[in-house]
């Protein structure tokens, strides 16, 4: 059994956006070796996030304001955690969208459902954030 890891690494511009990562994913496999196994992507900081779901512009509108009535940014004064920050909206969107997908890797490729890709989520942009891709098979 052999075992790859790799850092991706955002700096998104903006507070939110959601990033198709599905071909950086992809180069990771490619990278590896590993034509059967497992992947493991997941958001290594607390403000971010990894799902999977469609790459269609209108989805990823519809979950940017779902996701600001679930947990609207201002007032910041709401949130408990916001003694002199203003992200507690981005950690609880975050506990909403997932910490991480695994994906079935078959005969070197992703082994995904139809129209599904991998995104990273992120809520508090504006700094440095990675994601780390752990892929384990052989």
């Amino acid at each position: 059994m052999k075992t790859y890891r790799k850092e991706l690494w955002f700096e998104v511009p903006y507070r939110r956006a959601f990033i198709n990562i599905t071909p950086e994913v992809e180069n990771s496999l490619r990278e590896s070796g590993i034509t059967e196994g497992i992947i493991l992507i997941n958001a290594m900081h607390i403000t971010a996030s990894v799902f999977i779901n469609d790459d269609e512009s209108g989805l990823h509108h519809d979950f940017d304001v779902w996701l600001e009535k679930l947990a609207p940014h201002e007032p910041v004064s709401q949130y408990c955690h916001n003694n002199g920050e203003d992200n507690a909206d981005a950690h609880l969107k975050r506990q909403v969208m997932g910490r991480e997908v695994v994906v079935a890797v078959t005969n070197g490729k992703l082994d995904f459902g139809p129209w599904e890709q991998i995104f990273y989520g992120e809520f508090d942009g504006r700094r440095r954030k990675r994601v780390l891709v752990k892929i384990i098979g052989e």
